[in-house]
């Protein structure tokens, strides 16, 4: 494609280029993973400077379409992929509404001591016997989440047997168990991506990405599972959905308790 040819006046160069960048990406020039030129091949396409080309570059990467990758150059990305932190969906619900097929790979399934974490949550000794489950969740091909959850093996004997790669880990606490999750307490913090996660998700170590840590409870307010969650950080968005509607109704019915 023929870049554009820019024109002095009330547009900025920089924005100039970022208008007609934005609009190639937006034609599908360059597809997810592709490389764009370099900052020299476009400054020379478009006859101005190297630093025009970087702030429009800047804009870009500003608005998650495209990713520098030192010395490696710059790749455009992808939709991002939308992960519900809250909600009534599922993850495989909420893939499925995004065309997106969802796989579970299984990478550990083992009984190992609680250790003091989990046993705090769980309110066992750090030395009582858990269900260690370590699982990749997919979006497509793409690695989102990497979870690992603590149960406590002595409430739910032959647990780590069950193909949990296939079958839902509440679902089969409830058909095989008895045991119905019905509230979780979450903990939400970015962080950076140690070595094994990171490889895991098929990052580069120190990448950004969330950590999700929460305990579950059962019907009877037992505290079931504890669980720790890595989320990738890029390619990804997360979102919440409230209520507003009972949140308005309920502010409207405090203030008419508190007007004299």
């Amino acid at each position: 494609m023929t870049r554009r040819r820019l024109e002095p006046g009330p547009v900025p160069l920089h924005h100039q280029v970022y208008l007609d960048l934005s609009s190639a990406l937006d034609a599908g020039e360059w597809q997810a993973g592709d490389r764009l030129p370099t900052e020299r091949e476009l400054s020379d396409e478009y006859r101005c400077s190297l630093i025009t080309v970087r702030r429009a570059l800047t804009d870009l990467v500003r608005e998650r379409r495209l990713e520098r990758t030192r010395g490696r150059g710059t790749f455009v990305i992808g939709p991002a992929i939308e992960f519900p932190l809250l909600g009534v969906m599922s993850l495989t619900e909420e893939m499925r509404r995004q065309g997106l097929e969802s796989t579970t790979r299984v990478v550990e399934c083992a009984i190992r001591p609680a250790g003091e974490g989990a046993g705090r949550a769980l309110g066992i000794d750090a030395e009582a016997p858990v269900v260690a489950l370590e699982r990749l969740r997919f979006a497509g091909s793409v690695p989102l989440l990497l979870e690992q959850v603590r149960l406590d093996a002595g409430r739910f004997p032959g647990l780590e047997s069950h193909d949990l790669g296939q079958a839902s880990l509440y679902e089969t606490l409830r058909v095989d168990f008895g045991v119905r999750i019905v509230r979780a307490r979450e903990w939400i913090e970015p962080v950076l991506l140690g070595g094994r996660e990171a490889r895991l998700l098929e990052q580069e170590a120190g990448r950004t990405g969330l950590l999700i840590e929460g305990i579950a409870d059962d019907q009877t307010g037992r505290p079931t599972e504890y669980g720790r969650s890595w989320v990738r950080g890029d390619g990804t968005r997360t979102y919440l959905e409230r209520d507003v509607a009972r949140i308005a109704i309920a502010d409207g019915a405090e203030g008419r308790r508190e007007r004299p």
